[in-house]
C-alpha cells in the first residue's frame, strides 16, 4: 500500500487531507512540524509527502531541502494564498519539491473539498514519480544547501553524499545535477524569427529555469511557456526567471506582443492563445474558457493556436508532467511544418506528458534535459535538423 505523510501545523488540514487520502486507499501518517517530518521520513520512508509551507520551528522549505538531500521523496507543497506563501513555495520547488497546490482562503470559488480532491489526484501522480530523477533532485538540493551555508571566494563548497560523507565541488554546475548544458552559436546562421513553445507540468519549473538560464540571446527566439501552476504563482515564477535569464521574462497579459529575446509565461487560470504573427512579433490573448484536460492554462491551446498562426520557424517542446495535455499541440505543430521535441523518460520526474506526445508519432526527437539547448540551437540554425 502506498504510504503518504501529511505534514501541516493545522490539525484541521491534517485531519481532512489525511481522511481523504485514507478513503482513497492510502496508508496515511500525519505530523505537525518540519522536524517531525524529517524524523518520520528517516524511520519510515513514505512514498509521497504533502508539506505545509509555513510552520513553527523548521518550515516546509528547509524540511524539503533536508529530505531531498537525505531521502529523496516526491513532495507536494500546500501553500497559503499569500505572497509570502507563494514565494516560499517557489523556493521549495527549487529545492526539490515536485508540485504545489493552494489552500483555499475562503474568498474564491474553491473550498476544502476541492483541495482534498486535488490532493488525492496529485498524490496518485506523484506516487509514479521517477526515483532516478528524484536522486538528481537530491543532488540539486544538496548543492543549493551548500551554496547558502558555505560560500568561498573561489566559489567552492561541499555537499553531503549518500553515505554521509562530504563531496567537494568547485561550483554548482560541476555537481551531479540535471543541469542543461550551456551552448553558444559559433559561425552558425540563425534562422529568422524563431519561436519556441514549451509545455510542462509536475517537475517543470526547475527544467524551465535551466533552459532559460542557458538559452543563447543571439538565437533571438520568441518563447511562450505554459507551466501548469495555480493562479498567482505564474507571476512570481516569471519574476524569478527574469532575474536569472538574459531573456526578458514576464507573465502574459491580454494583448501582449512577444518579440525576439522575450519570454511570456502563461498566466495561471487563463489559456494563452496566439492571435497573430506580424513582422516577427507574436500577439497573444488570454482566454478564460473551459478547462482543457482539466487544466487552464492548457499546453494544447497555446501550441494549436501557434501552429495556425506562426509562419516563421517553430519548435514545440513538451517536458515532464502527468496527463495528455500537449499531445494534440505537438501534433498540430508537426503538421504545420514545425519541429517537435519531447523530454526523455530518464530525466522526467513524471513521464506522462512526453509519453503521450511521443505516442502520437509526431515527435521528431526524444531528448534528455541536459541536451535541450543544443537541440534548440540545431533546430534554428542553418546546419540544424530543419535542413534535412
Amino acid at each position: 500500500m502506498t504510504g503518504v505523510l501529511v505534514v501541516d501545523d493545522s490539525q484541521f488540514i491534517r485531519t481532512v487531507v489525511g481522511n481523504a487520502l485514507t478513503d482513497a486507499g492510502y496508508d496515511v501518517a500525519t505530523v505537525s512540524s518540519g522536524e517531525d517530518a524529517i524524523a518520520f521520513v528517516e524511520a519510515n520512508e513514505p512514498d509521497v509527502i504533502t508539506m505545509d509551507v509555513e510552520m513553527p520551528g523548521m518550515n516546509g522549505i528547509d524540511a524539503v531541502e533536508h529530505i531531498m538531500c537525505r531521502r529523496p521523496t516526491p513532495i507536494l507543497m500546500l501553500s497559503a494564498y499569500t505572497e509570502r506563501g507563494t514565494e516560499a513555495t517557489l523556493d521549495a520547488l527549487e529545492r526539490g519539491a515536485l508540485d504545489v497546490l493552494q489552500k483555499p482562503d475562503g474568498s474564491g470559488g474553491t473550498n476544502i473539498g476541492h483541495l482534498t480532491d486535488a490532493v488525492v489526484e496529485k498524490v496518485e501522480e506523484l506516487s509514479e514519480a521517477s526515483i532516478s530523477t528524484l536522486a538528481l533532485a537530491r543532488a540539486t538540493a544538496a548543492v543549493s544547501a551548500t551554496e547558502r551555508r558555505q560560500v568561498t571566494p573561489s566559489g567552492g563548497g561541499s555537499t553531503v553524499t549518500d553515505d554521509g560523507g562530504v563531496q567537494t565541488i568547485s561550483s554548482r554546475r560541476q555537481a551531479d545535477t540535471p543541469t542543461i548544458d550551456t551552448a553558444t552559436l559559433v559561425d552558425d546562421t540563425v534562422l529568422e524569427n524563431p519561436t519556441v513553445i514549451v509545455g510542462a507540468s509536475t517537475g517543470g519549473p526547475r527544467i524551465i529555469e535551466q533552459l532559460l538560464t542557458h538559452l543563447p540571446v543571439d538565437l533571438g527566439a520568441k518563447v511562450l511557456i505554459v507551466q501548469h501552476m495555480p493562479v498567482d504563482f505564474t507571476r512570481r515564477l516569471a519574476d524569478r526567471l527574469d532575474a536569472i535569464s538574459a531573456y526578458d521574462v514576464a507573465e502574459a497579459r491580454d494583448g501582449d506582443r512577444v518579440r525576439a529575446g522575450e519570454v511570456l509565461i502563461a498566466k495561471g487560470g487563463s489559456h494563452l492563445q496566439v492571435v497573430n504573427n506580424v513582422n516577427g512579433a507574436l500577439r497573444v490573448r488570454l482566454e478564460d474558457g473551459d478547462r482543457v484536460h482539466g487544466v487552464r492554462p492548457a499546453i494544447d491551446v497555446t501550441m494549436e493556436t501557434a501552429a495556425t498562426r506562426v509562419n516563421d520557424p517553430l519548435c514545440g517542446v513538451v517536458l515532464t508532467g502527468m496527463g495528455r495535455d500537449g499531445a494534440a499541440g505537438i501534433r498540430a505543430i508537426k503538421r504545420a511544418g514545425g519541429y517537435t521535441i519531447a523530454q526523455d523518460e530518464a530525466t522526467s520526474p513524471v513521464f506522462g506528458i512526453p509519453q503521450q506526445a511521443i505516442e502520437t508519432g509526431c515527435v521528431d526527437e526524444i531528448v534528455p534535459a541536459p541536451a535541450l539547448i543544443d537541440r534548440l540551437i540545431d533546430v534554428f540554425t542553418t546546419d540544424g535538423e530543419t535542413d534535412d
